[in-house]
């Protein structure tokens, strides 16, 4: 009786130190498909020595150690040893913090550990305008999600930054983390087609045409498929024959976001990223009618997120609706239609 009374004892007692020791294996961890598709805001906290980051922020690829913390929709705690990668080009070089890549398989014991290795996108001066530009870009995500499931999601963070050594300020900011591609990958049934290199109108048709599109309705110019610049490519787990799937991201330099550093391209004839242009190949009106239903159907879904979204201010709010209407009102003249996206699309 004794026996099992220290039995039952014993096991109790490593049940509470699987739950709640900190240094002990938990059980809890992270649903990564979950994890993307919550909405609710997380805050969460890093600490980090930011003298040493910010001073290291020109070296890509440089690793910091550093500690997350933020409490779950559920009310978990998580308590978790980070990295923190430096990526990133030119956002490294005239931002205020570099974009920062976030490695969560440090510890075993990690409850984020699923997770992977995310990127942080956050924001690039810690200003009110700087904080439009980053909700108005997460938002550019949740609209494409919209449209189609080959898409990166996000999850916007209320993001504390700490000095562990306490010698600068801390700062708060929204920033948010995106969705790996190779889980996007798996969610698509296909594999993640890392550094491969193909002519744009070697991928897959339709999509490829949807990406041009999308891109055009947000005024981006900021992508090129051959180079691999803002998109990433994915091809069916079952068909390795099929043409790749485009999935584009990085979308700052779009006239919808409108930053103060945005500028085109010189070689494209336009002078400001509010001036849509379309970067696609032609396609035939069937193909055209086609996928601007899809945009056409999701248009109050498009509208609705703009404005059910309170942390943007209304000036930004009505912008971005007025922005978006040139967009619609075009899409609905056939003229218009066949001028931008056959007439006048690319052909090399």
């Amino acid at each position: 009786m004794k026996s099992l009374f220290s039995a039952l004892l014993f096991f109790s007692i490593l049940k509470c130190t699987i739950i709640y020791g900190q240094d002990a294996i938990l059980t809890k961890s992270i649903d990564k498909i979950q994890f993307f598709k919550d909405t609710a805001i997380l805050n969460a906290t890093i600490t980090t020595n930011l003298n040493h980051l910010l001073r290291q922020k020109q070296k890509e690829g440089t690793q910091f150690p550093a500690n997350l913390s933020m409490t779950l929709p559920d009310g978990f705690s998580v308590r978790d040893s980070i990295l923190l990668e430096v990526r990133g080009h030119f956002r490294r070089e005239y931002c205020y913090l570099p974009p920062i890549k976030i490695i969560f398989k440090k510890s075993k014991s990690s409850v984020m550990k699923p997770l992977g290795s995310l990127k942080l996108v956050s924001q690039c001066a810690l200003s009110s305008t700087d904080q439009q530009y980053l909700l108005k870009e997460f938002l550019i995500y949740k609209i494409y999600n919209l449209l189609t499931d080959m898409s990166f999601r996000v999850r916007l963070l209320n993001l504390n930054f700490e000095d562990s050594t306490n010698k600068k300020k801390s700062a708060t900011e929204y920033a948010f983390l995106m969705e790996d591609i190779k889980d996007l990958a798996e969610r698509n049934d296909c594999s993640d087609m890392k550094n491969a290199k193909l002519n744009t109108e070697a991928t897959d048709r339709k999509q490829m045409a949807l990406v041009a599109i999308f891109e055009y309705m947000i005024g981006n110019t900021d992508w090129a498929v051959p180079v691999n610049h803002n998109t990433k490519l994915i091809i069916p787990k079952i068909d390795s024959l099929h043409r790749p799937y485009v999935i584009p991201y990085d979308f700052d330099y779009s006239g919808f976001v409108n930053t103060d550093y945005a500028i085109p391209d010189e070689k494209l004839p336009t002078q400001t990223v509010r001036k849509r242009l379309y970067r696609g190949f032609p396609r035939t009106m069937e193909e055209l009618n086609d996928l601007l239903a899809i945009f056409k159907k999701q248009k109050t879904a498009i509208y609705d997120l703009l404005n059910n979204f309170g942390l943007l201010t209304s000036k930004n709010k009505k912008d971005m609706i007025d922005y978006l209407d040139d967009f619609f009102t075009l899409i609905n003249k056939p003229e218009q239609v066949n001028d931008v996206f056959i007439r006048s699309a690319r052909t090399e």
